[in-house]
């Protein structure tokens, strides 16, 4: 209760006295409290900033233009161009960050056109992006479309076609169970065995300059992507530490019981290992970028290993302390120290390409709330607060999303800037809007939920599940099944919800055991 008083004196005192700074910071004029520290464009309340930003973001990626070749804009380019067409392909992540963040938006909204959104990308990916049977480094997707308008996905930025990125395979496989769980559709799981099998088939135990799968490969061939350089090859795209996408898609396999369990086990080992004897020691963080061709520390890689750190802390020995020496070893690699009198900070994209970017900061801003969910630290908290207000200065209006140099990246403002959102309610729902209904975290997969004016219904994937809403009233009951669920704060009682009220509205906890269909009922 302490904590949660103390976050609504950190909500309170960033509402009061709103004043105009005078500068502008990407789309619109900064806004501060008394204190001058910076205040969200939208309104002053954060939580209501946060949903306003997250719902015009999806509206703008939902409306995108068509392109040429009859595909939505953000499956041929990764740069949008309000008047002619990038040049560019897609992003290397650019699918997989899409799938998590509309994941996520769904069980907060409800709105199905996420989900057919995801479909879509999903089966057009799966069916126009995997390396043959006949390649060393079969079934996993290329990263890349190197002829824009051909609606094939078949290389690599800057290898060039046939290099593939093992690490987004990882990631898309990861996101394929989710899409499996929400449909239960088995082409899915399939999918995403096969390309477990092929990334566990090429493990090997790595070393300071070499991670257990290389960043770049041939996937044809199997040689490692170089860069030519004065006519030398100079560099080898040998190293990557961006593994939690395939330790995620192995310890889900693992769970579910599904393809070659056992490999699944030692591959995921090696890839943990690893992580803890190189770049947890070491601060070699790069590459993760599709257009960057030589070595670059990233922001994205640290601080999303500083989550998964945080979120399975059974696998760690001292992982708050890991934790916060990441996000620490980002502010003095990467900080960005121009919106410091604004109470903000900042961080850079790369080591290579020291831009702020939105994406960056909100996930600086996520895993902030996330450390102080564990850890009660308050600064930490007021941080991660500042810093997704920042972000959602780079939205427009019309919920177009950009860096403050401009730049719009598909991945950054749209699929990479989402989740952050969700994530931080979900550590701390009372930022969520007092103003609204919405689930916000499970330990499940939601499949389909349904906001009514005296209900709330959603199916979950498994039978064991938690769930955390924030409401504007507290319900009256809550039913799992046919079983009506105890009010209770008691640990032992399996099937239960509980109630914490807050000065507008409440959290709602629901912990269920025995059942998959749960309505909320006001």
């Amino acid at each position: 209760m302490k904590n949660t008083l103390m976050l609504f004196a950190c909500l309170s005192t960033f509402s009061l006295f709103a004043q105009i700074s005078g500068e502008k910071l990407s789309y619109h004029t900064i806004k501060t409290d008394s204190q001058g520290q910076l205040l969200p464009w939208y309104d002053n309340d954060p939580g209501k900033s946060y949903d306003h930003i997250v719902n015009i973001v999806w509206k703008f990626w939902d409306n995108m233009r068509t392109d040429l070749n009859g595909l939505p804009y953000h499956m041929n380019h990764q740069v949008w161009k309000k008047d002619y067409n990038d040049s560019r392909g897609i992003g290397g992540d650019q699918i997989q960050m899409a799938l998590s963040s509309w994941r996520l938006l769904y069980a907060y909204s409800g709105d199905e056109r996420l989900v057919n959104n995801m479909l879509f990308m999903t089966d057009y990916y799966l069916s126009h992006s995997l390396s043959g049977p006949e390649s060393k480094w079969k079934n996993l997707p290329y990263p890349y479309n190197t002829l824009i308008y051909s609606g094939i996905y078949d290389g690599d930025m800057i290898s060039g076609k046939g290099y593939t990125q093992p690490d987004k395979a990882g990631s898309f496989g990861y996101e394929l169970i989710n899409i499996y769980k929400i449909t239960e559709k088995t082409v899915y799981l399939d999918a995403a065995i096969a390309i477990a099998n092929t990334l566990s088939e090429k493990m090997a135990s790595g070393d300071n300059d070499n991670s257990p799968l290389p960043f770049r490969v041939n996937a044809l061939t199997g040689e490692v992507g170089r860069m030519l350089i004065d006519n030398k090859y100079e560099i080898t795209y040998s190293y990557t530490s961006n593994w939690t996408g395939a330790m995620r898609l192995f310890t889900e396999l693992i769970a579910l019981g599904k393809g070659d369990v056992n490999n699944y086990k030692k591959s995921f080992q090696t890839l943990l290992n690893w992580m803890k004897q190189y770049p947890l020691k070491t601060n070699k963080w790069g590459p993760f970028f599709e257009d960057v061709g030589a070595w670059s520390d990233t922001q994205i890689n640290a601080v999303t290993f500083a989550q998964y750190i945080l979120e399975n802390p059974d696998l760690f020995e001292n992982g708050k302390v890991s934790a916060r020496a990441i996000l620490d070893w980002v502010y003095k690699e990467l900080g960005n120290p121009k919106w410091e009198k604004y109470g903000v900070a900042v961080v850079n994209e790369q080591t290579a390409y020291r831009v702020p970017g939105n994406s960056h900061t909100s996930r600086q801003g996520a895993v902030e709330l996330l450390y102080a969910s564990k850890t009660g630290n308050f600064a930490a908290k007021e941080r991660g607060i500042r810093q997704l207000s920042w972000a959602t200065y780079m939205v427009k209006e019309d919920g177009e999303s950009t860096y403050p140099n401009g730049e719009t990246w598909m991945t950054d403002g749209y699929g990479d800037y989402i989740r952050h959102y969700i994530r931080a309610m979900e550590s701390f729902p009372e930022i969520a809007p007092s103003n609204q209904d919405h689930l916000l975290s499970t330990t499940s997969v939601i499949r389909n939920v349904e906001y009514k004016a005296k209900s709330i219904q959603y199916r979950t994937f498994d039978l064991k599940s938690t769930e955390i809403l924030r409401l504007q009233f507290k319900p009256k009951s809550v039913q799992c099944g046919e079983l009506k669920l105890t009010e209770t704060d008691l640990p032992d009682q399996n099937e239960r919800w509980n109630w914490k009220p807050l000065i507008e509205g409440g959290i709602l906890k629901i912990v269920h055991q025995n059942g998959k269909k749960i309505v909320v009922n006001f």
